[in-house]
Formats: C-alpha cells, structure tokens, sequence
C-alpha cells in the first residue's frame, strides 16, 4: 500500500471549512502529504477528523496509514475513533484507589483500550445485585494510568445501549475484583440518534 493513497482518500472527505483546534485545515494536511510528510498530515487529519465529526471510513483509512507508518497507537486511536461514530462518545475523569487498598490496582492501565473492566453504573438486577457492564478504557493524552493516579479516559462499553442513560456528572464505579478499584465522574456522553 503506498501510504499517501489512504491519506489522500481520507483528505479528499474533509470539507475545506473543517478548522482544527490548532487552525489546520485539509489544505495544511494537503501540503504535508505533497512534501511526504505523512505522520504530520496523518495528526492533521486525525485532529481535523474531530472537527467535523468524520465518518467511520475516514477514520479506517486514517488507521490503515498508520498502520503501514507502524504508528500502533495512531492506529489504535483511529479504530477506537471509527466505532465511537457508530457508538457514541463517553469520557470521564477517572480516580484510581491508592494501591493499597483492597480491589485496586497494583499496576498502570495501558492508554491504548486493551482493558476491560467491570463497571457499576446504578442499574441493578432483578435479584437485586448491581448490573455491571463491561468497557475498555483510552487514557486520553497519557500512554498509560498508573495505581492511584487520575486521568481523562474515554469508555467503550461492549453493550452500549445500557450506558445512554449517563449524564455529565454521574459516577460510576470500576471493578476488576469484588472491591471496586476507581471511580469515575462522566464529563461527556454523546450518543448517536437512534
């Protein structure tokens, strides 16, 4: 695969008044990819991406490039990206517990959604016992959380119809074993219409 192809396809989807937070635009993104720049046109259109909210296409060809630049986590992030369109988007501010307390971490959870825990979000069960559902966790802006740390993350729950229910400022709580191991305040649900 020659990299500038993917890149081109998904610069061809930006509409040219798209303007990142940083003021690119697909005319930058253009540019770079002229001069083979192409890790730098890839965080253009990855940014501009959020812009003006990118179908799950451009964001795969986004993950194919980086995949052939060996960019793992720019690939990661660019999948994890493709299913939070068809999804939706929560993100949180999570609290890990102090590594000595029953239930909490004793090492780093990995940025790039490879965990999946438990998460108690207020719904119970007919029997009476909590509800918990499963999520994998993106720490935003870090390569990882470490035990006892705070951080933004962004949640991907395996079922997501039964977290359409959360609101900017609701806490939920994760579990990996019976003791709860963090809580974690939403600061942002957006959820496609139905």
């Amino acid at each position: 695969m020659d990299i500038p192809d993917p890149l081109r396809q998904a610069a061809v989807m930006v509409p040219q008044s798209a303007t990142s937070e940083a003021g690119t635009t697909v005319v930058d993104a253009i540019d770079y990819l002229n001069h083979n720049e192409f890790e730098i046109a890839l965080d253009i259109l990855t940014e501009l991406g959020d812009a003006y909210a990118a179908e799950p296409a451009f964001w795969n060809l986004l993950a194919d490039a980086a995949a052939e630049m060996n960019l793992h986590r720019a690939k990661a992030w660019c999948h994890w990206r493709a299913a939070e369109t068809l999804h939706g988007i929560i993100r949180a501010d999570l609290q890990l517990f102090s590594p000595e307390q029953p239930g909490a971490r004793k090492t780093a959870i990995p940025g790039d959604g490879i965990l999946r825990p438990l998460w108690d979000l207020g719904l119970v069960m007919p029997e009476g016992h909590p509800d918990l559902r499963v999520a994998r966790i993106w720490v935003e802006r870090e390569p990882r959380l470490d035990p006892g740390a705070c951080g933004s993350i962004r949640l991907a729950p395996l079922s997501p119809e039964g977290w359409r229910h959360l609101r900017p400022g609701d806490e939920i709580t994760m579990h990996e074993q019976a003791p709860p191991a963090g809580t974690a305040t939403i600061t942002q649900t957006l959820f496609p219409a139905q």
